[in-house]
């Protein structure tokens, strides 16, 4: 889209540094802007630079905090809800450097930055769009399930049967928290005035909507996917079950170690996690490879058969799953997954409850016997259509897109600053929040009632006008 040119492009994520999915992209895109000639600022709440970034010409203003989980209970409580340093520092930014052809994007907020930063874009949220990497931004779990069963979630959020559901996979208490923090957030984000919100698969719009955001302001923008394998990768020649993931709870790698033990196919498993050490212990016949380096995962895919992706919980894309199809590797994924109906439907992939251990096992068995059906699913993989995920090229020229749409939209329309009819004044700190009493109660996670579970929420509900 052409336009008058952008003046600085502004990236804001909890982490400088590609802990995960979203922090990946966030930095990628960062980097790519900038090697396009546009000037580029990050703002985060960790620590910031290594020094790679000021080399590639990225100007990062970091809080120097460390993630939620690293903190004290109460204190990552009050700063899960609303982070005033993290707010003032966005804020302040925008006060001092802002221009009329400033663009901000928003990544992740949920590990550091909080819903406080929301509140701090509002003087730009004409200019601002977001990525939802997950359902955080509508969710209180961020994942539209139950997270001790996988099961989907069909509630409205922060609706009577979801304050009270017992969703999350910790304690109530917990859930209580994610439910106030999300309260908040609904009042700040002010969903029916959604600014974009670029979705990673068009399957997550229902859910985004369920939460109040508008339809129209929801597109869907796949990730961008580098195969592993520029060439198919004879799948049907070799005979290892690849995982390639956190080795953690939610991924599911124990599901696949149990489900490759019954059927007798071997296992490598790439990543490390909490879960490490006790796999090791109880499956000493898979493969461990730890943390690997893209070029190293792609020459241990060279080995593969095919990939798992055995996730606990629905999984709005699953860039590993995407990434091993494009190589042609053929996939086994939960029916969850959103990508699973795009695979089966090519077929590319299986869907398989991961939890089901004899039906996972029966799935593998199958497929370690079946040389021609993985041949042939390995070619549809490798030849997946182009609208399933982009090439980095093709991601950033879209996120320009987006930006020179948003600047052309307020050009032409000549509208004010949004701003909430409750608002405070430009800068200003909502002067409310839930009781501290009642925060450091959720933290400590002591025993709460439902009946304090629903008026906690209640309270921070009835600012957003419900």
């Amino acid at each position: 889209m052409r336009g008058a040119p952008i003046d600085r492009i502004v990236v804001i994520n909890d982490l400088a540094r590609p802990m995960g999915g979203a922090s990946a992209l966030a930095l990628t895109s960062a980097r790519a802007f900038r090697a396009l000639g546009h000037a580029v600022t990050l703002l985060v709440g960790d620590a910031g630079d290594d020094g790679n970034l000021a080399a590639a010409g990225i100007d990062c203003v970091a809080l120097g905090q460390g993630r939620l989980l690293s903190r004290p209970k109460v204190e990552a409580a009050m700063a899960a809800l609303w982070n005033r340093r993290a707010g003032r520092m966005v804020a302040a930014w925008i006060a001092q450097h802002d221009t009329p052809r400033t663009v901000y994007h928003l990544h992740g907020w949920l590990q550091i930055l909080s819903p406080a930063v929301l509140h701090a874009l509002a003087p730009v949220r004409d200019r601002l769009v977001i990525s939802a990497h997950d359902f955080f931004l509508a969710c209180p779990n961020g994942a539209f399930a139950d997270l001790r069963s996988g099961q989907p979630c069909p509630l409205v959020p922060l609706s009577r049967a979801c304050l009270t559901a017992p969703c999350d996979r910790h304690s109530r208490s917990h859930k209580l928290l994610r439910v106030v923090r999300h309260a908040i957030q609904t009042w700040v984000f002010d969903p029916a005035h959604s600014p974009p919100v670029l979705a990673i698969h068009a399957g997550m719009a229902p859910y985004l909507a369920r939460a109040g955001i508008p339809r129209d302001a929801i597109h869907a923008l796949p990730n961008p996917v580098v195969p592993w394998s520029a060439q198919r990768i004879a799948a049907e020649d070799n005979r290892e079950v690849l995982f390639v993931g956190r080795l953690e709870e939610t991924k599911g790698p124990d599901l696949a170690a149990a489900a490759a033990r019954a059927a007798g196919v071997p296992l490598r498993l790439v990543g490390t996690g909490a879960l490490e050490g006790s796999l090791r212990a109880r499956y000493p016949e898979a493969r461990f490879s730890g943390r690997l380096s893209p070029p190293e995962i792609a020459r241990v895919a060279q080995r593969a058969r095919l990939l798992v992706m055995p996730s606990r919980y629905p999984e709005p894309y699953g860039l590993v799953a995407m990434e091993a199809a494009r190589s042609g590797l053929p996939v086994v994924l939960p029916s969850t997954a959103l990508l699973a109906e795009d695979l089966v439907r090519h077929g590319a992939g299986v869907a398989v409850d991961p939890r089901d251990t004899a039906a996972f096992a029966t799935v593998l068995g199958e497929l370690a016997q079946d040389n021609a059906r993985v041949r042939a699913m390995s070619e549809a993989a490798i030849n997946l259509p182009t609208d399933l995920a982009l090439s980095p090229d093709m991601w950033i020229a879209r996120l320009l897109d987006f930006y020179a749409a948003r600047l052309a939209a307020l050009a032409v329309s000549g509208q004010m600053p949004y701003q909430r009819p409750d608002a405070a004044p430009r800068g200003a700190e909502p002067d409310s929040l839930p009781e501290p009493a009642l925060l450091e109660r959720t933290a400590r996670a002591r025993p709460l009632s439902t009946a304090e579970l629903a008026a906690g929420a209640r309270r921070s509900r009835s600012r957003s006008g419900e």
